[in-house]
């Protein structure tokens, strides 16, 4: 059979560990045979960042910017155990920090169901999509341990030369600092970008801080989402029978979990970090979530949401055989191949997209999975090793 022809490169990004592996499996068994397939490839392993000081991950997200969608890959984060395993020049910074930083976008993910498994929380009938602001937070932070007893102040000094100083804390003896930010332009594209999405997906919107506690920082994403519901949104969201509100975090979750799902839940960068893992995990398995960042300017970047699987990966080097997930990846890639068909206008390219999650969801459906899903699977079921699982899928393909 002829291959279907792509007009643009996608952005590629390729990442660490066992979804590296995945990667590579994922291109050759179920992409290659069907797309003759470009890409603008960019290595973000953990190495390669390092030997390029980190420029690489600047060059895909500047690629992102010109050609529109990427598709990327796990990657590590790395931490002390990291720098000395990697023999890294530096502790480089969250590579999707980095990305999403520069798009300025906001991820919106949400956990892909199978016939079979059955979500944790009983109410749950329908999914609820994360929609994660990507900028700022503890995600850019500046952080210092204190050696000793002195004064810690948070001082602003304007380009006038005003200078705006406030105690942090007195300090009596160590401690630890860290400071964080945010910018109006970016809460007001996490905005906009959330009353979007709802509004073409037509369902409620709920969105949670803790400004009763931080008074300043957390009530300024209140009342921004506010004013631009209430001027460019509210009678949109009224003609289309949806709903807007804003509640606390802490009173949010209590909601998610007595509701029925099928909703949007929009959070501040690490709110929707951690609440999407919960999400994901409740309705089944990390590797069953799609998340995809899209920025203010229509640029589409398309990952997996869970990790680089790291155990597995360890056990691969010795041989061993490992039943890794690989889903969210398989995902990734349709997401971005359909969004690339899309903004090309080649059908073919969509309707490829849609065959490969309908094949990878009918594999499972037909009690082949990975263990991860085995052990949730309400039912009779066959668990296999990664490739095994792949090629199932390139089979129904």
């Amino acid at each position: 059979m002829s291959k279907i022809v792509m007009k643009t490169p996608l952005v590629e990004m390729d990442g660490d560990e066992m979804t590296r592996i995945l990667w590579a499996d994922i291109k050759a068994l179920l992409i290659e045979p069907y797309v003759d397939l470009k890409t603008e490839y960019y290595d973000l392993g953990l190495p390669h960042r390092d030997e390029t000081r980190d420029q690489v991950t600047i060059d895909s997200a500047n690629a992102t910017k010109r050609l529109g969608v990427a598709v990327k890959c796990a990657t590590i984060t790395p931490n002390a155990q990291r720098m000395t395993e990697y023999s890294l020049h530096e502790m480089w910074k969250s590579p999707n920090g980095t990305i999403r930083a520069m798009l300025d976008g906001t991820v919106f993910r949400a956990p892909i169901l199978v016939k079979g498994v059955h979500p944790t929380v009983r109410t749950w009938e329908q999914p609820i999509t994360i929609a994660r602001h990507a900028y700022g937070d503890v995600y850019r932070n500046v952080e210092m341990k204190i050696p000793g007893a002195g004064k810690a102040e948070l001082v602003f000094t304007g380009e006038d030369g005003q200078e705006i100083r406030q105690t942090v804390f007195e300090f009596k003896g160590p401690g630890i600092l860290q400071g964080v930010h945010n910018l109006d332009a970016s809460i007001t594209s996490f905005a906009h970008a959330c009353f979007q999405y709802a509004l073409s997906v037509k369902q409620d919107l709920w969105f949670s801080t803790k400004d009763t506690i931080s008074k300043t920082y957390d009530h300024r994403f209140k009342d921004i989402f506010q004013e631009i519901y209430d001027t460019d949104y509210k009678a949109k969201f009224e003609a289309a029978g949806i709903e807007y509100f804003y509640t606390l975090i802490d009173d949010a979750v209590a909601r998610v979990v007595r509701s029925k799902g099928g909703f949007i839940w929009a959070c501040k960068n690490y709110d929707g970090d951690v609440m999407s893992d919960m999400v994901a995990t409740a309705f089944g398995s990390l590797a069953m979530m799609t998340s995809v960042l899209v920025s203010p300017d229509g640029q589409f970047e398309y990952e997996a949401a869970h990790g680089t699987v790291t155990r597995h990966y360890y056990r691969y080097l010795k041989g061993e055989e490992t039943s890794t997930n690989p889903v969210a990846t398989i995902f990734a890639w349709s997401g971005a191949l359909r969004k690339r068909g899309e903004l090309d206008e080649l059908p073919e390219l969509m309707a490829f997209a849609d065959k490969l999650e309908q094949a990878t969801l009918d594999t499972i459906e037909s009690g082949v999975m990975t263990k991860d899903l085995a052990l949730l699977w309400d039912g009779e079921c066959t668990a296999v090793n990664s490739k095994a699982f792949l090629q199932a899928i390139a089979e129904k393909l």
